[in-house]
């Protein structure tokens, strides 16, 4: 339906990632589907992720990216920092209105918050990694979850909207987006100087080397505390300096997209917003966060004339980790995915130091 005329009005005002993940959205939270007990999401995460990693990363052009210049790292830093200081900030205004939400103990808030810092800064595994550090009761950490899933989806819907309409948004900026679009071109035309017909063969090779390394990620990763999407994103970069990057030619990327979009499907399941109502004061919290963290990115964004598209890629590396990065990359283009995968890795590398930094200004506000 994209390309027929009404359909491209459409398109042009909503962007057809943004339709893949409200749509389901919208049915879990008028109860059209029931994904309480749904495999859906580990799946997702666990297969079609690191498939899509390993996809888009066999034809990165390093090169590019490196060529990108220092302000993708200067609003990627700037994003871990929104939310470092956001926590303690949020929690000291909410309880000037709740204090009890303070608490003592095992069931401190900050405790309880430090694992919302890990997953926003660099995700699940930092977040499970947050958990057993800090010791937060189970029986309290879904109201977290619920925090950490409706806040960091209600902006992932705002930048998505945002990358349909980037170029206003660099305007406004006062950005020169003309690095991100030569990248954007040269990715593209080496993709179009390889393609080829594919033949039965080239696609039970392609499907057979990616859940190889599908299978070999999680291998490694039980042993390295789950960082099966790192083990993938890096045989992706290690298959891009071989001739396992002519596989681009019968669309690796492309299958990559496609694993991205049921990502992003899966993703909106996620998202019930009549959720908000079950824990409002932490609810709270995580809105005031997260204000705070678009605020100094938008503003550092300003001061320094980035562009938008490293304002989103930036933020999403943070929060929403691997999962997200290469998503909202994708919304700007296909070709600018990995951008978002090598952000993501920054961002696991760095989640748990910064959130166990969070934490600790958290507790000094109880």
């Amino acid at each position: 339906t994209r390309d027929r005329p009404g359909w491209q009005r459409f398109y042009v005002f909503v962007p057809i990632i943004l339709v893949c993940y409200l749509v389901p959205s919208l049915m879990t939270t008028f109860g059209l589907i029931d994904v309480s007990e749904s495999n859906l999401w580990p799946v997702a995460k666990d297969y079609f992720l690191p498939a899509a990693l390993f996809l888009m990363t066999l034809s990165i052009d390093i090169k590019g990216i490196l060529g990108l210049g220092n302000k993708a790292i200067v609003m990627f830093l700037t994003a871990t920092v929104g939310i470092v200081l956001g926590g303690p900030l949020a929690l000291w205004i909410v309880a000037q209105f709740e204090p009890s939400i303070i608490g003592s103990g095992d069931t401190a808030a900050w405790r309880g918050l430090a694992t919302l810092a890990g997953s926003w800064i660099g995700g699940g595994a930092n977040q499970t990694a947050m958990l057993e550090v800090y010791g937060y009761p189970l029986e309290g950490f879904a109201a977290l979850l619920a925090v950490d899933i409706i806040v960091a989806e209600i902006w992932m819907v705002f930048l998505l909207y945002g990358a349909g309409a980037h170029e206003r948004v660099d305007k406004w900026l006062g950005a020169d987006s003309s690095s991100i679009a030569r990248l954007r071109d040269t990715m593209a035309d080496y993709t179009a100087s390889i393609e080829r017909v594919a033949k039965a063969n080239d696609y039970v090779l392609l499907f057979g080397v990616t859940f190889a390394i599908v299978g070999l990620a999680h291998l490694l990763g039980g042993w390295l505390g789950g960082w099966f999407v790192v083990i993938a994103t890096t045989a992706g970069l290690a298959a891009s300096f071989t001739r396992a990057r002519e596989l681009e030619g019968i669309g690796a990327s492309k299958f990559g997209v496609l694993f991205i979009f049921l990502l992003v499907a899966v993703i909106g399941t996620r998202m019930d917003v009549t959720k908000i109502a079950d824990a409002p004061a932490f609810m709270a919290i995580g809105f005031i966060w997260m204000l705070f963290h678009v605020i100094l990115l938008l503003s550092v964004a300003k001061i320094i004339k980035a562009p938008f598209f490293f304002v989103a890629v930036g933020s999403k590396a943070n929060i929403g980790g691997a999962a997200s990065a290469p998503v909202v990359a994708a919304a700007f283009h296909p070709a600018l995915a990995p951008v978002g995968v090598l952000l993501a890795v920054l961002g696991y590398a760095l989640g748990t130091y910064g959130a166990i930094l969070c934490a600790q200004m958290m507790a000094a506000v109880g």
